[in-house]
């Protein structure tokens, strides 16, 4: 059985919003999966086979974009870019959430066509992980004339996700609530587009229409790109128990205010964060820590908890294995650091300071995928396979 250990943790950030900061100074991963947190004081004697000196730097659960557009492979007709995905993964997210194929050139909308496309690309990701990042693929776009039988077929198949609705032609709400819970008696989890029209053929919608539908997650709350209004985005948080989605290419602003609405009503347990590319915004690699920096540099969130709303909020809402550090979850970690220059002592306070964190290592299933990254500045100590 193959282990490694990671050892002088200065903070380990859970995942948990609830329980934001770990005790401990060590993490031991034992063939993939966490086996120990705590402080290696309290470690029994181990027959290590790597050890992972992190010299006082942060440890968080890897992040996860709950908000994607892939296609197929590593590459966006939307942006005409190759390596897209690998390269989120140099921003520590290591696991990507595809919120529907739509870019697909020539994207059927037939029933077959569409069931055979969330097939594809749900068997095709599940196979194939660019530089290591897990991608969960194959999130169906709801079309006119798709069945119960075909949500059982394409739950048998692998498909786990209903894309955004809205960007399909199914648009009425009252028509999209018997496909949502069609999909859900399926095991699906549904998300919805809120706002405006992002691309042609998109819908403006609203918290109500929102609500009305019965997905599982209101898409961009603060816009993707153009924000419902911050009364709608009231009208979700205090009248629903949706996820509460915050992406990078939508209205800072809103994000902002919405922020910390969400502070005010207790309610950051629902509040996911999603990058929201490739789109006419463009390809953001970093762009998750960019929203955890938005939030916890402008609003009263704190760091590891705008690091939880990316890793632990969101595995939950998907029912994912990963996210939170802790016993039986996998391995799927970052070792940050402030980056050279900033304010900040350490990850977490460059953070709130509005600094993007230096990634110095990105582990999945244990594996050391990226052993210093190429898109962040420097952190300022770098942590050392010993």
């Amino acid at each position: 059985m193959s282990n490694v250990l990671l050892k002088n943790i200065g903070t380990i950030v859970s995942g948990d919003i609830d329980d934001p900061i770990l005790e401990g100074d060590a993490i031991l991963i034992e063939n993939k999966i966490i086996s120990k947190v705590g402080t290696l004081a309290d470690f029994e004697q181990l027959d290590i086979e790597k050890t992972i000196d992190c010299k006082g730097t942060t440890v968080t659960p890897g992040l996860i974009d709950s908000h994607c557009h892939p296609i197929l492979g590593d590459y966006t007709s939307r942006q005409n870019q190759a390596g897209f995905l690998e390269s989120e993964l140099h921003g520590g997210v290591t696991t990507i959430i595809s919120a529907g194929e739509v870019h697909l050139k020539g994207r059927p909308i037939d029933r077959a066509g569409v069931k055979a496309l969330a097939i594809l690309a749900a068997k095709s990701f599940n196979n194939f992980r660019p530089g290591g990042v897990k991608v969960r693929g194959g999130a169906v776009i709801l079309e006119k004339g798709l069945l119960f039988e075909d949500f059982k077929e394409m739950a048998k198949e692998g498909v786990t996700l209903v894309g955004e609705i809205g960007l399909g032609s199914v648009k009425d709400p009252k028509e999209a609530a018997v496909m949502v819970g069609w999909a859900k008696e399926c095991g699906m989890t549904v998300m919805m587009h809120t706002g405006g029209t992002s691309i042609p053929g998109s819908s403006c919608v609203t918290a109500e229409m929102v609500m009305e539908a019965g997905s599982d997650i209101a898409s961009h709350i603060n816009g993707g790109p153009t924000a419902i209004s911050m009364d709608e985005v009231k009208k979700l948080v205090t009248d629903s128990k949706v996820g509460l989605e915050i992406v990078h290419c939508g209205n800072p602003l809103v994000a902002v205010k919405a922020g910390a609405f969400c502070v005010e009503k207790n309610q950051l347990h629902r509040v996911i964060i999603g990058n929201d590319a490739p789109s006419g915004t463009g390809v953001v690699p970093l762009g998750i820590l960019r929203v955890i920096n938005l939030l916890a540099s402008l609003t009263p969130i704190s760091a590891a908890q705008a690091i939880c709303m990316a890793t632990g909020n969101t595995a939950k809402l998907f029912g994912l294995d990963t996210g939170l550090i802790k016993a039986g979850s996998f391995a799927d970690l970052v070792i940050m650091d402030a980056p050279m220059g900033s304010v900040g002592g350490n990850a977490l306070e460059a953070i709130e300071a509005g600094d993007v964190p230096g990634v110095g290592m990105v582990l999945v299933d244990g594996e050391i995928v990226v052993p210093k990254s190429r898109n962040t500045p420097p952190a300022t100590t770098q942590p050392v396979l010993l």
